[in-house]
C-alpha cells in the first residue's frame, strides 16, 4: 500500500504534463496556421494592387508618355513585389513600391486634365482601398506573429517547442516607415 501513494502522483503528474504538451502543441498549431493565413491576406492584397498599377500606368502614360523613367520605375517595383519570398522579401519589395506611387503620383499632378479623368480617379480610389487593405492584412499577420513568438518564448514552451518543429517568424516591417505611414494620395 505505501507504493500506491508515490504511484498515483507519478501517474497525475505524466498526465498533467502531457495534457499540458497536448494544450500546448495545439495552441501552437492555431497560431502557426492563423499567422499562414494572414500571410495569405496579406500576397491577396500585395497582388490585388500589383493587377492595379498596369492599368495606372496606361492612364497616366497618355498624359505623360515622357516620364519613361517614372513607369520603368513602377514597373521593376511591382515585378518585385510579385516576386517576394516572405516577409523580408515584401517589406523591400514594399518601400520601393511605396516610392513608385509616390513618384507616378507626383506626375499625375502635373496634368490637370489626368486628375479629372473618371478612370483615374476610380483607379487612385481602388489603389488607396488596397493600401488601407494591405495595412489592416500586414496588422494583423503582425498580431499573430507575435502571438506564436511569446509563446515560444515563454517558459518552459521554450524548452521544447523547437523540437516539436515551431520557430519563430518574422514580422512584416518596413525598413522606411515613413514611406508608408499613409497610403499615397493625390491632392487636387
Amino acid at each position: 500500500m505505501e507504493w500506491l501513494i508515490p504511484l498515483i502522483i507519478v501517474v497525475a503528474l505524466v498526465v498533467i504534463i502531457g495534457i499540458y504538451l497536448w494544450a500546448t502543441y495545439n495552441s501552437l498549431v492555431t497560431l502557426n496556421v492563423r499567422v499562414d493565413e494572414a500571410w495569405s491576406d496579406i500576397t491577396v492584397q500585395l497582388k490585388r494592387r500589383a493587377d492595379l498599377i498596369p492599368n495606372l500606368i496606361e492612364a497616366v502614360k497618355g498624359y505623360a508618355a515622357h516620364e519613361k523613367a517614372v513607369f520603368e520605375n513602377v514597373t521593376r517595383a511591382r515585378a518585385e513585389t510579385l516576386q517576394a519570398q516572405g516577409p523580408a522579401d515584401a517589406s523591400a519589395a514594399e518601400n520601393h513600391m511605396q516610392q513608385a506611387l509616390k513618384s507616378i503620383f507626383a506626375v499625375a499632378e502635373a496634368y490637370p486634365q489626368l486628375q479629372a479623368s473618371q478612370n483615374f480617379l476610380q483607379l487612385q480610389s481602388e489603389l488607396v482601398d488596397t493600401e488601407d487593405k494591405i495595412q489592416a492584412s500586414r496588422r494583423f499577420y503582425n498580431g499573430g506573429v507575435r502571438e506564436l513568438n511569446t509563446k515560444i518564448k515563454v517558459f518552459p514552451n521554450t524548452l521544447f517547442v523547437r523540437g516539436l518543429g515551431f520557430n519563430e517568424r518574422d514580422f512584416f516591417e518596413v525598413t522606411e516607415p515613413a514611406a508608408i505611414a499613409e497610403p499615397p494620395r493625390v491632392q487636387f
